[in-house]
């Protein structure tokens, strides 16, 4: 179960299908997920300075992100029946944001619908807005990034979403909120950052309400098989590079998200595999890096996101080999 590994979802050759039939868990006496790899010291250093280097990557990255992509930082959802175009990106990542939603049996009827959501690793407030205005909720979000934060206001308050939506610096391994305080709990490809994967979900766990949903989107690396105890040394050496170069801690496989929410007596576990569905998404990522207006934002923005764009043929390597999976977990807290 262990390796220090973790990366951003790439693939060229792979084609993208519809959502897989998700699996649903049924809850036995299954043993805890060994939490001493999910709690494994970053290869990048501590854990003060694992935060410090995600914070200082999003303050560099994140502006020419939102110039390239927009206010979504995260993959888009592909069908293959409809043929990817660099038109349709954006729209991609919406319909990320909705198949999560479906997938997790969110109800937008006034009755059953959220009315307090927080946004986990919140980016600048993509999510958090198109959520708001979907349910009409209150969202918080929270970053390591006060650029992430700064920005993510900004474009509430121009969306006139300011008395709706907030946005702090806070870390997901201690989040500011009340214990039971929100109906849907939310992380879109933040829980690879986390350098302790149990008190991650313990903390999503502690902010969430009695009956409350919450959904994990997260990079991990491929499932163990029964005769093997870690990942192989080729694989662990290549997600390493990957690893110091977006700041990145040990993480896990999909399997040990599901031990762990068991061994939190969470319900209605569900966990799918949507590589194939992000498959077109990094490929544009590189391609609008190609381009003059991507290259020059680039060699603007710093060396920790030069480094980052220099690592992405790694990344198609790992999807390319089944080592990275691009993954859905989510599940209920009891009422």
């Amino acid at each position: 179960m262990g390796s220090l590994v973790r990366t951003c979802p790439t693939l060229f050759n792979l084609r993208p299908r519809p959502p897989p039939t998700p699996r649903r868990i049924t809850l036995t006496r299954a043993g805890k997920p060994r939490t001493s790899a999910m709690a494994a010291a970053s290869s990048v250093g501590g854990a003060d300075d694992l935060r410090k280097g995600i914070a200082e990557l999003y303050d560099e990255s994140s502006g020419l992100w939102e110039n390239i992509w927009g206010d979504h930082m995260h993959h888009g959802f592909y069908d293959e029946r409809v043929p990817a175009s660099i038109s349709d990106h954006r729209s991609a990542q919406i319909r990320m944001i909705e198949n999560a939603l479906d997938f997790a049996g969110v109800q937008d009827d006034d009755e059953k619908k959220p009315k307090r959501i927080v946004d986990v690793g919140c980016g600048i407030g993509g999510s958090s807005r198109y959520l708001a205005k979907k349910y009409g909720a209150d969202c918080n979000g929270i970053t390591l990034s006060p650029v992430q934060a700064q920005r993510a206001q900004a474009l509430a308050t121009s969306e006139g979403l300011a008395d709706k939506v907030s946005f702090q610096v806070a870390d997901a391994l201690d989040q500011p909120f009340p214990d039971g305080h929100f109906d849907l709990v939310w992380s879109m490809e933040s829980g690879e950052h986390m350098p302790d994967k149990t008190k991650f979900v313990g903390e999503l766990v502690r902010v969430a309400a009695p009956g409350a949903t919450i959904i994990i989107v997260t990079w991990c690396h491929r499932n163990l098989s029964p005769s093997e105890d870690s990942l192989r040394p080729e694989e662990a050496n290549l997600l390493k590079k990957i690893c110091d170069a977006y700041y990145l801690p040990a993480w896990c496989s999909p399997n040990d998200y599901v031990k762990l929410a068991q061994s939190l007596s969470l319900e209605d576990i569900k966990c799918a595999d949507w590589s194939d569905n992000v498959a077109p998404f990094w490929p544009a990522v590189i391609q609008s890096a190609l381009t003059w207006r991507g290259f020059t934002s680039l060699l603007r923005s710093g060396w920790k996101t030069i480094r980052g764009a220099l690592v992405m043929p790694l990344m198609i390597e790992g999807y390319k080999k089944g080592l990275i999976k691009f993954t859905i977990i989510t599940c209920r807290k009891p009422k």
